[in-house]
C-alpha cells in the first residue's frame, strides 16, 4: 500500500533522510555490491533481463552515467543509475526501448535525466515503503545540477500512476514491448520547467543545496578524491541554512 502523502509524510521523509547516505559508485568492489543487489531485487520481482550474463554493462561506465548506492544506517538498501543525456551525448537506457521518442527530444535540443537500474532490497522495501522516493531523489538533484529539461521514467504501465502523481509526469509513449525484459514498458517525462516549483513545494525532501549537487555530479578531479558519501541537504535547505530552495533550482 502506498504511503500517505500529506504534510506528515513529507516530515517523515525528511527525518528518514537524516539516516541516508548516497554513494557514487566508482570502484569495482562497490560495483559488485550493486550487481548483487540488482540481481536480488530483479529476481524477487521476476524482471531479470532475458539471457543477460551480467547485470553490469558498458552503460554503467559511460562518462555521462552516475551509479548511486543508497545506504540506510550504513547498509546498502537500494541503487539507481542516472544518465545525463544531451544532443551531443545520446547514451541512455530509454533509447533501447523508445528510440523514436528519445530522438525527438534530443533533435529538439532538449537535455534529459534518464534514471534506470532501480533496485531495492526486497526485505527493506517491505519494511520501508518510502524507499522509491529516497532512491529516485538523485534524479531531481541531477535535474537541478545539469539544468535538464526533462526527467524521464521508463516503467511498467502499472507503475505509471505513481510517477504521474509524485513527479507530475506526462505520458510520452503509452506502452511498448521491451524485448530485453519480456514485458511492456511505458515512457513518461517530467517537464522540469513547468513542475519544478510544485514538486519541491509538495515534496521538500527532494530539494538540495549546491554543495550536495556538486558532490553528486561534479567530475574532473582525481578519482581518489571523489566523495565516498554524500549526505542529503534537504533539511538544511528547508531551514534556510544553505542556498538551494526553489528559486535556486533554475527549473
Amino acid at each position: 500500500m502506498a504511503p500517505s502523502e500529506g504534510d506528515g509524510f513529507a516530515q517523515r521523509l525528511m527525518r528518514i533522510l537524516d539516516d541516508i547516505e548516497y554513494r557514487r559508485i566508482e570502484t569495482g568492489e562497490d560495483m559488485e555490491d550493486i550487481e548483487r543487489l540488482r540481481y536480488k531485487a530483479y529476481k524477487a520481482a521476476e524482471v531479470l533481463p532475458v539471457s543477460a550474463s551480467s547485470l553490469i554493462d558498458e552503460a554503467d561506465f559511460d562518462d555521462h552515467a552516475y551509479v548511486f548506492g543508497v545506504y540506510y544506517f550504513e547498509q546498502l538498501v537500494s541503487t539507481i543509475r542516472l544518465h545525463h543525456v544531451t544532443p551531443d551525448h545520446r547514451v541512455s537506457q530509454s533509447a533501447g526501448v523508445f528510440p523514436d521518442a528519445m530522438e525527438n527530444f534530443l533533435n529538439a535540443g532538449l537535455t534529459l535525466i534518464d534514471p534506470a537500474r532501480f533496485a531495492a532490497d526486497p526485505a527493506v522495501a517491505a519494511e520501508l515503503p518510502v524507499i522509491p522516493y529516497i532512491t529516485l531523489r538523485p534524479s531531481i538533484v541531477a535535474a537541478a545540477y545539469f539544468k535538464a529539461d526533462r526527467v524521464l521514467q521508463h516503467v511498467r504501465p502499472a507503475h505509471a500512476a505513481f510517477y504521474k502523481r509524485v513527479f507530475y509526469a506526462d505520458t510520452v509513449v503509452e506502452r511498448r514491448m521491451a524485448d530485453i525484459y519480456g514485458f511492456e514498458l511505458t515512457l513518461l517525462a517530467t517537464n522540469t520547467h513547468t513542475t519544478g516549483d510544485r514538486l519541491l513545494q509538495r515534496y521538500p525532501f527532494f530539494d538540495s543545496g549546491v554543495h550536495e549537487r556538486r558532490l553528486m555530479f561534479e567530475r574532473g578531479g582525481e578519482p581518489a578524491l571523489a566523495p565516498l558519501t554524500v549526505l542529503p541537504s534537504a533539511r538544511l535547505v528547508a531551514k534556510g541554512f544553505i542556498a538551494g530552495a526553489v528559486a535556486g533550482l533554475d527549473y
